[in-house]
């Protein structure tokens, strides 16, 4: 009878981890096209220590062994003024990951050049690729994620719009989702006057196949804000800082970062996960529809 037992047992056992696999591989196989992490701003002050950044890393690379993770995402900060310092200790650290990272510049790596920031983004992430411009495209079924470096701080210049409108409406009518450090001045307003200042950009935010604009920059407290919203046709999605956080105020910092699911019906998932926590939290859930192509 005993034997019997284990037999029984073990027979259960495999059938749970059958129907785990099989469920993991209906999803990605079937259901979901394309899954990535973003990480926000990390740029640590005063100390050049990285803490929650190497819990985010540690965390994403146990969600990858089960999620069938693609790449990670970064929006810019990372580096403190663009210190050399700075950079080597946030270079340890996301060399660790063990996917491809995509990072775009921020306002902190203009404290020091372009070529500064490339020499080092080509080391993050074990999955290498080479990021040869501050700005670049990345196409994928059934987006494009166009990442836009800005020029100086967090703006752009005209050659910097003219670039992002060109690589929107050479992909239409492929639906985009556009990587910028700061959204423009007055999408989040408990800071509505920092971010995007340059006109055209008016022009970008009215091409019909752009999606969603997913950005940094504000450090802002989730529980605290409005952090995803829809303006006009457009969704605007925040990336909390990692290691500070400083709108509405500095009282408390919940380190985070976002997941993005992209299924096959072009809906789009945005999960939440707090660092040290591999559930999302579903009071920060937010989801959107891709624009038909």
């Amino acid at each position: 009878m005993t034997a019997i037992r284990n037999i029984a047992f073990t027979i259960a056992v495999l059938c749970l981890a059958f129907a785990g696999n099989a469920r993991t591989a209906s999803e990605t196989d079937a259901q979901v096209v394309l899954r990535f992490a973003v990480f926000g701003d990390a740029e640590p002050k005063p100390r050049p220590e990285f803490p929650n950044l190497a819990a985010a890393v540690d965390d994403v690379n146990t969600l990858a062994d089960t999620l069938a993770l693609d790449f990670v995402v970064g929006v810019g900060d990372i580096a403190h003024n663009g210190t050399l310092v700075q950079y080597e200790n946030a270079t340890a650290v996301l060399e660790q990951l063990k996917l491809p990272f995509y990072p775009i510049m921020g306002n902190e790596e203009h404290g020091s050049t372009v070529k500064r920031y490339l020499e080092y983004a080509n080391r993050w992430g074990r999955k290498k690729r080479v990021i040869s411009a501050p700005s670049y495209v990345l196409e994928r079924e059934p987006v494009a994620l166009v990442f836009s470096s800005p020029d100086f701080g967090r703006d752009f210049n005209d050659e910097g719009i003219a670039w992002i409108l060109e690589q929107i409406q050479q992909l239409h009518p492929k639906p985009v989702l556009l990587i910028v450090h700061g959204a423009q001045t007055g999408v989040y307003p408990e800071n509505a006057g920092k971010g995007i200042t340059h006109a055209g950009f008016a022009d970008v935010i009215a091409q019909p196949n752009l999606a969603a604009v997913i950005s940094g920059d504000l450090h802002m407290d989730m529980d605290r804000v409005e952090h995803s919203r829809q303006i006009g046709s457009v969704h605007y999605l925040h990336i909390p800082a990692l290691e500070r956080t400083r709108i509405p105020d500095t009282s408390r910092h919940t380190p985070m970062f976002r997941l993005f699911t992209i299924r096959t019906d072009n809906t789009v998932q945005v999960s939440t996960y707090e660092v040290g926590v591999l559930d999302p939290l579903a009071r920060h859930a937010y989801r959107f529809t891709l624009p038909a192509q």
